[in-house]
C-alpha cells in the first residue's frame, strides 16, 4: 500500500494524457512504482517532488518504434554489440530524481552493463536516450537526463529529429551523434514520414540500405 508524507499532494489535470502530482516525496514516490508493479502503460518522470505520469498515444510511439529499429539496423550493419533497455526507469535517489525515456540503449558502454541488472550510478547511464515528444512534458526532462549523465539525447519532434550533447552538465544542440558519428541525423524524419505510406519494415529496410551505402562509401 502506498505510504503518504505530511507533505500535501497538489495535482495537476492536464489535457494531455498526463497528470502531474507535486509535493511527492521520494519514499512515496518507490512506494506507488513497488505497488503498481511493472505491469503499466504509464510512464513517469520524477524531479525533486513533481512527479508527472503520462500515458503514451499513438503519435508518440510509432516514431519511437521506428527509431528503435533505425538504431538496431545501424548496429547490425555496423557488426557491434547493442543493449536495448526500452523505458527503463532510470533513478537516482541521491539526486532525487528519475524518469522512464522512450527509449534508451547502451552502445559505448555495452560490455560494462552486458548481463547486468543496472543500478545507478554504480553503472554507467545509458550511452543514448530517445524521447519522442507529441505533447509536452510538465517537468525539465533534459534537466533530469543531465543530472543522470546521459551523454546523448535524441527528441523526436513534429516530424523532425534533434540530437543533444551534454558538454559540462547541460544539453547542446549537435548535428551529429556521438554515438553514430556518420549518421545523417536530418535523413530520419524522411523515413519516418515514408512509413506511413510504405509501412514500418519497408522503411526500416529503405534505411537500412541508406546506412549500407554511407559505410560502403567511407571504405
Amino acid at each position: 500500500m502506498v505510504t503518504t508524507t505530511s507533505t500535501p499532494v497538489e495535482q495537476e489535470i492536464t489535457p494531455e494524457n498526463r497528470v502531474v502530482l507535486k509535493g511527492v516525496s521520494w519514499s512515496t514516490f518507490k512506494a506507488l512504482l513497488a505497488d503498481v508493479g511493472d505491469d503499466r502503460a504509464w510512464r513517469i518522470a520524477y524531479d525533486r517532488g513533481v512527479l508527472e505520469i503520462r500515458m503514451p498515444l499513438e503519435e508518440h510511439e510509432e516514431p519511437k518504434r521506428l527509431i528503435e529499429s533505425f538504431v538496431e539496423a545501424i548496429v547490425d550493419e555496423l557488426e557491434i554489440e547493442l543493449r536495448s533497455l526500452g523505458s527503463l526507469t532510470l533513478e537516482r535517489e541521491d539526486l532525487t530524481r528519475a524518469v522512464e525515456p522512450d527509449s534508451c540503449f547502451y552502445i559505448q558502454n555495452e560490455s560494462v552493463v552486458r548481463g547486468r541488472n543496472i543500478n545507478l550510478p554504480n553503472d554507467p547511464p545509458p550511452d543514448l536516450a530517445i524521447e519522442s515528444d507529441y505533447t509536452n512534458s510538465s517537468v525539465n526532462k533534459d534537466a533530469i537526463y543531465a543530472a543522470l549523465g546521459v551523454p546523448e539525447l535524441w527528441r523526436y519532434q513534429r516530424q523532425s529529429l534533434q540530437v543533444y550533447h551534454l558538454v559540462e552538465g547541460k544539453y547542446q544542440k549537435c548535428d551529429r551523434s556521438l554515438a553514430f558519428p556518420f549518421l545523417p541525423v536530418a535523413e530520419i524524419p524522411g523515413f519516418i514520414e515514408q512509413s506511413r505510406t510504405i509501412g514500418q519494415r519497408s522503411a526500416v529496410r529503405l534505411f537500412r540500405q541508406r546506412i549500407k551505402e554511407i559505410l560502403l562509401s567511407q571504405k
